[in-house]
This record gives structure tokens, sequence and C-alpha cells, in this order.
């Protein structure tokens, strides 16, 4: 049996279960990332009795509506189906998982929050064109939960470290007080090892189990073969091979300089409007996360942005690195180097912790080149640059965005580095492995 991993989810439903008035849930995020367990782990925990009924592994069930949309004819017909299952007013939580395999049953949702006798949570990895007939059936009757894989603070948990550790990473980041040779060389290796395992539960807890890579690999290439087969499977109506070869083309675009997400670079006749649907598919099924242009540096960043310039990374930086060449993963597996892929990893590790911390991902570059910083962040009134430096060069644009009179929501940057914590000319220098705790040191500002 595997053991389960704290989440962050888990005191969200404990909150969500506190709430008198709750809405049936749906949460939503990307296959493998651990929602069924945190699910099931909750529902045990908190309640006598449990119904779960999963549309992909039951296709018997996707008959449940056949009378109507009230919950007296749903639990008659769940109970003809299978009699042993109960319904026990005000103490049962009813599963619905793999809504994708039946995204009607979210039209129930409305049924489920009036009657109000039985708690519902439905989960999916919604891919695809689903989501928009599932959101326009309950809107108004549903909360919306989305989960990721884990981030670096939850694989810290998993590796026995406490609160008391990520707070002190915090108050090191709001003192400015540099972390000492001790704390640096452990959250560092903590940190490339969350790199090259990323967040997948199962991947973790293999590597957890045995304290070794060995097999973390085979199982990454798995979930992508997964992915790539609910591509085919769920992709209706968009052309499957243009969706797959987008997934794929994520990497080796990173890699290059100008990391702008280029079709011409997939098929030389590409024309936008083709792909704009497979990209959108992507990041509906939560596989890959879009960072966009802005088209000029000031507040507010929604509505400011060019939506036909972007960068793709992927949500998970471990997927990202099961997909490199083998030379790839020998020098990062057993040299521990990050090679030629560096900036590209740490590109997409940090806008990995931004998505997950619920910040926006936005980026700018200027026409002819001479300015490019790679993400940027808010706080009540700033707008904030934030670097991510695979090198030690001055950061020339960083320097530029703060001191030039034309950004006038721009006072200050942050730069994340293979480097301590120092704070001098406007700048924050921050290492890589506190960018999971960004949003909380913006709102500390």
């Amino acid at each position: 049996m595997e053991m389960y991993l704290k989440r962050k989810i888990d005191d969200y439903l404990l909150e969500w279960k506190k709430n008198m008035d709750r809405l049936p849930l749906i949460i939503k995020g990307a296959r493998q990332i651990g929602k069924t367990e945190s699910i099931n782990q909750f529902a045990m925990d908190n309640y006598k009795n449990v119904v779960n009924i999963n549309f992909a592994l039951e296709p018997k069930y996707k008959t449940i509506l056949s009378d109507g949309y009230s919950v007296e004819d749903i639990i008659k017909n769940i109970s003809l189906i299978d009699p042993s299952k109960k319904f026990i007013e005000g103490d049962t939580l009813i599963i619905f998982d793999e809504l994708q395999e039946y995204p009607d049953v979210a039209t129930a949702l409305k049924s489920f929050k009036i009657d109000g006798r039985f708690d519902v949570i439905c989960s999916g990895s919604l891919l695809g064109i689903n989501y928009k007939r599932i959101h326009s059936n309950s809107v108004g009757y549903k909360t919306d939960y989305e989960m990721y894989s884990m981030d670096f603070e939850e694989f810290l948990w998993a590796k026995g470290y406490s609160e008391a550790h990520i707070k002190d990473m915090l108050k090191h980041m709001k003192t400015g007080i540099p972390f000492s040779e001790t704390e640096m060389s452990v959250y560092k290796k903590l940190f490339l090892e969350y790199c090259v395992l990323g967040g997948m539960p199962a991947v973790v807890n293999l590597y957890i189990e045995t304290n070794t890579f060995s097999g973390t690999l085979e199982l990454q290439k798995q979930i992508q073969l997964d992915y790539e087969e609910d591509i085919r499977k769920y992709a209706e109506g968009l052309d499957q091979t243009k969706i797959v070869s987008v997934y794929r083309n994520v990497p080796v675009q990173l890699a290059k300089e100008n990391k702008k997400f280029q079709l011409s670079k997939i098929d030389k006749k590409a024309r936008s409007r083709e792909y704009m649907g497979c990209i959108t598919w992507l990041v509906d099924a939560g596989v890959i996360t879009t960072c966009y242009c802005l088209s000029y540096p000031e507040l507010p960043l929604k509505g400011n942005y060019d939506d036909s310039k972007f960068k793709l990374y992927y949500p998970d930086t471990g997927l990202l690195i099961a997909s490199l060449d083998e030379e790839a993963q020998e020098d990062l597996r057993a040299n521990k180097n990050l090679g030629v892929y560096k900036g590209a990893l740490y590109e997409n590790f940090v806008a990995e912790a931004f998505v997950k911390q619920g910040l926006g991902l936005y980026y700018y570059r200027k026409d002819n080149g001479t300015l490019e910083e790679d993400f940027f962040v808010r706080t009540k009134d700033a707008l904030v640059p934030v670097e991510v430096k695979a090198n030690n060069n001055r950061s020339k644009s960083l320097r530029q965005l703060i001191s030039s009179d034309s950004y006038g929501d721009i006072y200050w940057g942050i730069k994340l580095a293979d480097s301590n914590i120092g704070i001098e000319d406007k700048i924050c220098t921050f290492p890589y492995f506190c960018s999971f705790l960004i949003k909380r040191y913006l709102n500390a500002e």
C-alpha cells in the first residue's frame, strides 16, 4: 500500500466541509496528479458512508440519469445497479470520478445542491471540449478547484520537512538574511531532486520508498504515453497528430535562445488558426501552460497581452526532463548536471511554481529584442519583473525596467538564481528553491 502524501487540497476539503452552505465540488486537473487519492483519503476520514462511482471503470453507471435529474431518481438508479450502495442522509459523500466520461452528470449538481441531503465531489481530467459543457450545465451550483501535481512545498512535506522549515525560508526572504551554508546545500539538493522527479505522486512515492531515481524515469515516460493516449481518445473534431506534435514540441522550443513558441518550427506551413484549438485543448487538459507576451510592461496585466505571442511550459518539470534525450537524462540523474537545458529547466520550474501559486504567467520582449523579461508578478500597486538566471551575467533588462522612466508601474524587481539571498539596487535575489514562496513574499510586501 502506497503511503498517502499530504497535499494542499486536504485543508481546502476540510474547509469546504465546514461550510454549511457548501456547493457540490468539481476538482479538475491533469491525469495522475493525485486527485482521486486525495478525495478518497478525505472521504475515509470524514464520512460514515461513501458512494464511489468511476465512470471510466464502471460505464454501467452512465444510465443513472435515464429517469431525469432529481436526486430521488438518481439514487434509486444507483441502488438498482448496485444494491450494496447505501445513502445515509447528512453523512454520505457521493464521488463521481472520471467526469469527462459522463459530463451530463454535472447537470444534476443543481438538484443535489437544492436537495441538500448528500455531499457531492466530482473529479476528472476535463479533457478538451467537455468542460465548457459541464460549466454551462451547472453554473451557480458548483465550486471549482483546480489541482496540480505536487509543488516543492508538498515535496518537502513528503521528505519529512515541517511548516517550521518553510516559515523559516520565508523569514530569510523577508529579512534579506542569507541562508547558511548547510541550508543552501540541503535545499539545493532537494530542489534538484524535485526538478528531476517533478510532482507526480506515483513518482515521488517510488523515490521516497527506494531513495533512488531508479524506475522513476520509466514511470514518467508511462505518464506521457498515457497523456498521448488520452489525446487519441478524447480529442474529438481536432487534428490529434497536431495536438501530439505541439505537446512534444514544448521541450524542443524551450531549449532555443528565443523561447517564444513558434508553430513554424513544428510545421513550415502551420497556420496559427489550425493550431490554436490544439493549444487550448492541451491547456484545458492541464498538460501545458501558456505564458503570454505583454503588449507593454504596465498594469493591469489582464487584457494587456498579445495572444498571438506566447511561450509554452509543462506544468510538471519532471515530465519536461523525462522527455529529454538519453544523454541529458544521464547528465541529470547520474551527474546532477543541468547542461544545455539549464535555462529552459529553470524557467519551466519557475513557471510551474507560479501557476501552482495561482499567479498568472506573462513575459515581455521588445520587437527589436533589446529588452526581454521572463516573468511579471504584481503587488497591490506595483508591477514586479522576475528574471530567471541560468548564469551569473548582469541583468541588463531588469535594471533597465527598474531605472527607466518609461515603466511607471515598476519600482523594484526579483531575480531567481543559483545563488544566495541578496538585496541591492532594488533587486531582490533569491535562490531558485524559494520560487514557491513568491506569492507569500509579495503579500507580505
